[in-house]
């Protein structure tokens, strides 16, 4: 063995004596094994390219297409494997080059450059590399199969020289380069031709120039090192391969693209808080339920609505699609990208006031326990009710008032004082039991803190739990969870609104002519094929809702601003409608949208009315709840309470006052039903509709009674 390797010498040009001196300077170390154990074969090139990782991860659309790339390893940056073939030639030159002149021409080992290296060391001269391209790449292999690499003494180089001659028998020389260039480390923590192509230089590594190339190549020696050594090395190998770039063009793209930070631009970025909720692992490839056309679509519409409604102060939306039967999401639009005001916030999931958007589960609830039906009247006229912080008067968005309406026009028009008296009737804990029942955890507090108010939307919800909830009423009251994964079979679904009631408030979501009262017969809300649909504005006119489904699909548009700025001049119809009207027509561009059959124990029947603006029309009721004659304006459906005083509220007698002078007047709504007041048990003599009492210290029970002498209402209270 010792023969052959002199030979080898002797053919690489060093001389007989230096051959003999290199042999004898390293005695037995022909015996040593390289990095794998005897009888173990390195690594073919086909394994260690399949065991290659990014420190990227790739979301993808339902269908395999590629959506969104993320990094996610924090040790380094690695993305694509590239083939030799979509490298830049003048890079594959430049590297040959500079790291091993001789590539093509020795078997793993350039025995005429370790034998200057060795000559050099024995006479103290400059010190010269001499460890060939294979050469370090057995290196790289050998910290990605986890074996010890070798240390910098004979022993360690002579292994790295055997595992080097090894791994040239097995791989051919194109193989070897290629692992090389996407193995090796370039600047910092790039590594692989990719990273450092489209890190520094902001492209793929097949449109590297020349100039490029020889700064690239400059880097392997020592990736930190500084750039006026970066660029002196460039131009002396540039030099050496008679290059056509000066010097200076190589200082100055040294200086604009070494010097400063790099940057990789993702090439997929479709899908930024999906990706986050769903990439884990450095090199995985993970399948969303998104539909890529779909989200290219969303995003574009939404970033055009933005810029749309601009001088009216909106900078921000979100948007999501979802799927009725699966509970998949196709689309999932967190913001606007680029152009948002705070593009890492994830406006589906981010929590704002829901306004008018909650009144159909509102009314739903009602129609379910027959306390209303879809033809029921109530009234929109001016409302206050007593607090113990005040009163509260609830207004409409025109700020006028339609007087006696039914329902359907209440809810399709959206009208405020209709709702709030409708949670009068129902109770506000068995609203917002109804609200966590439809997935809208975000809802904690006690039903008392939210107040009146829930009826209007004034608690915080997601996009994500009210596209979910109108999801529930497009599946006839049935809900489960969303999901970006597919589930295969369908998981646990639960019954939470009445599929009677469901589809009723549907056909009143449906009704154009309904809601004529406040948005017109032609506005967005208005599409070709069936289509049920809701909108809201919060308070200050914060935030702008839009949320409708047809047969297939449940669509939910946000429009606002992060920072929770008011819009200015945007209503139900101006804001998020128009988006939500333009994806709809998308999703529906190639099929049809057929209105929801009615289910058992639902009713239509003609219904009169009296002394209101409502038309005679057919109906639907749930069975047993359809009027025997003509409904009338007067018709109270409002459960008797006591509005003053409120319960737990403590009257102070003011010490000024002569308390002769002092009365506290009880009230009750609505007027005409309470036919006796009881005080402590004792019945009050005074006018059933007002009566007025000198408050006595001390603490009280009121009571209302019907003329059935049931009591009906009562509040506790104190004098001090």
């Amino acid at each position: 063995m010792v023969m052959g390797m002199i030979r080898a010498m002797l053919k690489n040009g060093i001389t007989l004596a230096a051959a003999v001196i290199l042999i004898l300077a390293i005695p037995g170390l022909y015996a040593i094994v390289d990095f794998y154990s005897p009888g173990t074969p390195p690594p073919t090139f086909a394994s260690i390219r399949a065991g290659y990782s990014w420190s990227e991860a790739i979301l993808l659309d339902r269908h395999g297409n590629p959506l969104h790339e993320l990094r996610i390893d924090p040790q380094g940056r690695r993305l694509e494997w590239v083939p030799l073939t979509q490298v830049s030639p003048a890079l594959i030159k430049a590297i040959i080059q500079a790291e091993d002149r001789r590539f093509y021409r020795h078997q793993g080992v350039d025995w005429q450059a370790m034998g200057g290296a060795l000559k050099n060391r024995l006479l103290s001269g400059p010190p010269r590399g001499a460890s060939t391209i294979t050469m370090q790449l057995t290196r790289k292999l050998a910290e990605r199969e986890k074996i010890r690499p070798p240390n910098k003494t004979l022993r360690g180089k002579w292994r790295q020289m055997k595992t080097a001659h090894r791994l040239e028998k097995s791989w051919g020389k194109d193989e070897i380069i290629e692992a090389y260039l996407n193995l090796i480390s370039f600047r910092g923590e790039l590594q692989g031709i990719a990273a450092a192509s489209r890190g520094l230089f902001d492209k793929d590594p097949g449109g590297l120039t020349e100039a490029e190339a020889l700064i690239l190549a400059s880097l392997i020696p020592s990736t930190n090192q500084s750039l006026d050594r970066i660029a002196r090395r460039a131009e002396r190998l540039g030099q050496s391969l008679a290059a056509r770039t000066s010097p200076a063009e190589i200082r100055t793209l040294v200086n604009e693209r070494i010097g400063r930070p790099y940057r990789i631009v993702p090439q997929l970025a479709l899908a930024p808080h999906v990706a986050g909720l769903l990439l884990k692992q450095p090199g995985a490839q993970i399948l969303s339920t998104l539909d890529r056309p779909l989200q290219e679509y969303v995003l574009t519409a939404l970033n055009h609505r933005l810029a749309d409604s601009k001088d009216r102060n909106v900078r921000d939306g979100a948007v999501l699609v979802v799927d009725n039967a699966s509970g998949e999401i196709l689309a999932y639009a967190g913001n606007s990208g680029v152009t948002s005001s705070a593009p890492h916030v994830d406006g589906v999931r981010a929590l704002r006031q829901a306004g008018s958007t909650l009144k159909p589960f509102l009314y739903e609830l009602a129609i379910e326990k027959k306390i209303l039906t879809a033809a029921s009247v109530v009234e929109d006229t001016p409302l206050q009710i007593p607090t113990s912080t005040g009163l509260y008067v609830p207004e409409n968005y025109s700020k006028d008032f339609q007087g006696s309406v039914t329902v359907r026009t209440a809810l399709a028009s959206s009208l405020n004082v209709p709702a709030v008296r409708t949670l009068l009737m129902l109770g506000g804990d068995a609203f917002v039991e109804r609200l966590r029942g439809l997935g809208m955890f975000s809802i904690q507090k006690d039903p008392d803190y939210y107040g009146y108010a829930v009826a209007l939307g004034s608690v915080d919800i997601s996009l994500y739990d009210l596209v979910n909830a109108y999801r529930a009423l497009a599946n006839a009251g049935k809900w489960n969870e969303l999901t970006l994964v597919s589930r295969g079979q369908s998981t646990y679904t639960k019954q939470v609104m009445d599929r009677k009631g469901a589809f009723i408030i549907s056909t009143i979501l449906a009704d154009r002519e309904a809601r004529n009262t406040t948005f017109g017969m032609e506005n967005v809300l208005a599409t070709r094929f069936w289509t049920a649909v809701k909108t809201g504005t919060s308070k200050d006119m914060r935030d702008n809702w839009c949320i409708g489904y047809s047969e297939a699909y449940t669509v939910g548009v946000w429009i606002g601003n992060f920072s929770g700025e008011p819009m200015w001049n945007v209503s139900g119809v101006t804001g998020a409608a128009p988006l939500w009207h333009d994806i709809m027509n998308y999703l529906h561009r190639q099929r049809g949208s057929i209105a929801p059959q009615p289910p058992p124990g639902v009713t239509a029947t003609s219904i009169h009315f009296r002394d209101t603006g409502e038309t005679a029309r057919s109906e639907w009721f749930i069975n047993s709840t359809e009027p025997a004659m003509p409904i009338a304006a007067h018709t109270v459906h409002e459960q008797p309470r006591i509005i003053y005083p409120t319960g737990g509220m403590i009257v102070a007698l003011d010490p000024d006052i002569p308390e002769a002078n002092q009365l506290i007047s009880f009230l009750a709504q609505p007027r005409g039903v309470v036919h006796e007041w009881r005080l402590n048990q004792q019945r009050l003599t005074a006018p059933a509709q007002q009566p007025l009492w000198k408050p006595q210290r001390g603490n009280h029970q009121l009571s209302i009674l019907d003329k059935d002498g049931r009591i009906i209402d009562t509040v506790f209270f104190t004098v001090r």
